[in-house]
């Protein structure tokens, strides 16, 4: 026979809630990071032509 499963706390749920917001932070973090890089041709990872 099938048994419902207890609740998850409000704290629990909190902490899981964070940790998913974090790692969307630091994606966008990152590709900022990457965009300003790109933009003043200091990349190391893309090979960007200039025109000079």
């Amino acid at each position: 026979m099938a048994v419902p499963k207890k609740r998850t706390s409000m704290s629990k749920k909190r902490i899981r809630k964070n940790i998913w917001k974090k790692k969307g932070y630091w994606a966008a973090v990152k590709a900022l990071a990457l965009a300003k890089s790109i933009s003043t041709g200091y990349s190391k990872s893309f090979f960007c032509p200039t025109n000079r």
